[in-house]
């Protein structure tokens, strides 16, 4: 085993003191992840096969055997709960068509499975102290439930089944807070020295955040929201899905191969542009960050509004760097995230204004790079120099040059797993993701 992810966590702290958990947050990720299946009657629970989401009882199961293999088995050496569950869940072997085809258990078999996987990861937590490699297990199978619990979430909304109870939306905005005004306009950066990533000090970082390694940025301007549902709305309406010329040849063919005319979860209504939220529609509010659009639409709308997509550098150093040259693990600081800076934890159920939030604006003006929409960059997921691959080996690797990065988390994001350095990727055409973009002056760019 490769063992560089847990050397360089020895500065992390313990799991009890740390956002990343222990047994506590060990515990409340497992009930979340059944609280996604809890409400589903049996029949929901089997579908038949889709491109871009597991079989829900797949994920739920993979993420028990994720826990089991990390902690009990590759950690504490101990025998699995049963071998033969390595040709059922192991994602790096089991392809993703075949998981539709699988002899799971029920839902019965599969929620066994998962208290059972739970007792043994906190038996070991137990008896073992917490030294830098439990802690490095812990928190990666407890980041690896968070991230899954978000697939499951959207899993439910592809498949306009009804909301979780913890994630329901609570009304129209102007019913929650009151009237938010607009955020308009760039921000002026001048750009600078960076430190791109993670350090070893910062705590748990996957693989592909390491390690952080000296830029230089261009000054640049970046919009201070991400581009909302109204000017989004624009582009559709202006016959933007049908100019060519705005595409890029692999974004022309996803459109014409998929018809595509406006964001997936869009249809025009009898009083307007409406949206798909889980199993009900809503209507398109413009003040609202356009959501689960793609990085070809993210790139066309780009050209059509003689904008651009920010780099990963530019997005970082606008989330993270201070005029006077200190870099911060959240726009607001280092202090954690809550309700009053960003809209993370399901806990809200849907996207809010772009203006809303004041409290987690950046030093420069930007506001909801944490939480709300994961937003697109331009380029694509490439190492950081000198990448190592983690113990984990498959949660980078597979995927470089493939794959887009995406930034800052969404409100279906645990705040304790999102910072300014965490890199998400998905592959160019994935628009189920909550994903919108904000986008930076096309004059200026990184060098």
């Amino acid at each position: 085993m490769n063992h560089s992810g847990i050397e360089d966590v020895v500065a992390m702290k313990t799991m009890d003191e740390d956002s990343s958990g222990g047994a506590a947050a060990l515990r409340e990720a497992r009930g979340r992840t059944m609280a996604l299946l809890a409400d589903l009657p049996d029949e929901l629970l089997t579908v038949p096969y889709r491109e871009n989401v597991n079989p829900l009882l797949w994920e739920a199961g993979h993420v028990g055997w994720f826990q089991e293999y990390w902690i009990a088995r590759r950690f504490l050496g101990e025998a699995p709960l049963d071998p033969a569950n390595d040709a059922l869940y192991d994602s790096a072997k089991v392809a993703h068509a075949d998981r539709w085809h699988l002899p799971l258990p029920g839902r019965s078999g599969t929620t066994a499975y998962l208290e059972r996987t739970l007792e043994r990861a906190l038996a070991g937590l137990g008896r073992r102290p917490l030294g830098a490699g439990a802690r490095y297990f812990h928190a990666l199978a407890l980041f690896h439930e968070d991230m899954h619990d978000e697939a499951l979430l959207y899993t439910r909304q592809f498949l306009a089944y009804p909301p979780p109870a913890f994630a329901r939306a609570s009304g129209a905005p102007e019913q929650r807070e009151g009237m938010v005004e607009p955020l308009l306009g760039d921000a002026e950066i001048p750009g600078g020295e960076m430190r791109l990533g993670a350090a070893p000090g910062d705590g748990f970082a996957f693989d592909n955040e390491k390690w952080g390694h000296r830029v230089t940025v261009a000054p640049f301007r970046i919009a201070r929201s991400a581009v909302r549902a109204g000017e989004y709305r624009r582009f559709v309406e202006g016959g933007g899905y049908r100019r060519r010329e705005l595409w890029s040849a692999d974004g022309w063919a996803w459109r014409v191969a998929h018809g595509a005319e406006h964001p997936i979860y869009w249809r025009r209504g009898a009083h307007g542009w409406e949206r798909r939220l889980f199993d009900r529609w809503v209507a398109v509010r413009d003040m609202e960050p356009v959501v689960h659009v793609c990085w070809h639409e993210a790139q066309a709308y780009c050209r059509w509004a003689g904008r651009r997509l920010p780099t990963e550098a530019e997005w970082e150093f606008a989330a993270s760097m201070t005029p006077d040259g200190e870099k911060r693990r959240y726009p607001w600081g280092d202090q954690l995230p809550t309700s009053a800076h960003a809209n993370l934890d399901q806990r809200r159920g849907d996207v809010i204004r772009a203006g809303e939030l004041a409290a987690g604006e950046s030093p420069w003006g930007c506001r909801q790079m944490i939480g709300n929409v994961w937003e697109w960059t331009a380029g694509a997921f490439e190492p950081y120099p000198g990448y190592v691959t983690d113990a984990y080996a498959e949660y980078s690797r597979p995927w470089f040059g493939t794959h887009k990065v995406l930034r800052g988390g969404a409100w279906t994001t645990r705040a304790r797993l999102i910072r300014n350095t965490w890199r998400n990727f998905y592959l160019p055409h994935r628009a189920d993701v909550a994903a919108g973009f904000r986008t930076c002056a096309a004059e200026t760019e990184a060098t």
